[in-house]
């Protein structure tokens, strides 16, 4: 009881209290290991040195939030939707997992205003929001449990930002949707991705170009080739409407 008595006097003295205040607002707890909320919201453009003269920043805590986001949304799906087939429940999960929707939810959410970066690159900036949003995750998961993390993503994001049936019918599989017109339209569709490492950054990027009869249609980049496919295909849909 004490202990977190004087926990709290510290958060209200503390230089960044607004943000923890704002943190204990959405969270419906107080946060209790500080540090991984602070480290939740750096950028690797902005990463801090620590006592050790490691350069630090979000990236661990995005990659332990983004397995159990992914395992809290799958638990919450299955229980949501008992008739529907593992077909369904993947790519329920896809929408919820994707990242310009992760990037919306952060801005939703108010998350944006708190979070520390210098990078230029659009495609780099891209990602920036949804990688916080998942590296809180993690910092919830550290700080507490898995639980509390589960209750953070199921009650405090899909319950509140979340319309499932909005979701449930929205289709933003741009690559599936290029392949099934290929089909109609008896045309051939090709994805060709290639690897790069930009500014000798250790995280690849990779772009995709897409050709339809041997003609390219359309050109996206992504951290992922998922993600390089998907922009590219969005791309060429584009311009096959104003064809």
């Amino acid at each position: 009881m004490l202990r977190n008595f004087v926990h709290r006097i510290k958060l209200f003295s503390s230089p960044r209290k607004e943000f923890y205040l704002f943190l204990k607002k959405l969270l419906g707890f107080y946060p209790g290991n500080l540090k991984y909320y602070d480290l939740a919201f750096i950028h690797r453009s902005a990463s801090i040195t620590n006592t050790q003269g490691k350069l630090i920043n979000n990236e661990r805590l995005e990659y332990l939030g983004d397995a159990i986001l992914g395992a809290a949304i799958a638990d919450f799906l299955y229980n949501r939707f008992p008739q529907e087939d593992e077909g369904f429940l993947t790519k329920m999960r896809s929408k919820l997992v994707n990242r310009s929707f992760l990037t919306q939810l952060t801005f939703d959410m108010g998350l944006n205003d708190f979070i520390q970066s210098n990078t230029t690159n659009a495609a780099e900036k891209s990602h920036i929001y949804g990688d916080a949003l998942e590296a809180l995750i993690g910092a919830i998961y550290l700080d507490k449990d898995f639980n509390t993390a589960k209750f953070f993503v199921t009650k405090k994001i899909l319950s509140k930002y979340v319309n499932m049936y909005r979701i449930e019918k929205q289709d933003n599989n741009f690559k599936s949707q290029l392949i099934e017109w290929s089909q109609k339209n008896k045309k051939s569709v090709r994805f060709d991705t290639l690897e790069e490492y930009p500014d000798k950054s250790k995280q690849p990027k990779f772009v995709t170009v897409v050709e339809i009869d041997g003609k390219a249609t359309g050109k996206g980049s992504g951290f992922s080739k998922k993600e390089a496919q998907q922009n590219a295909a969005k791309e060429s849909l584009k311009v096959l409407e104003e064809i």
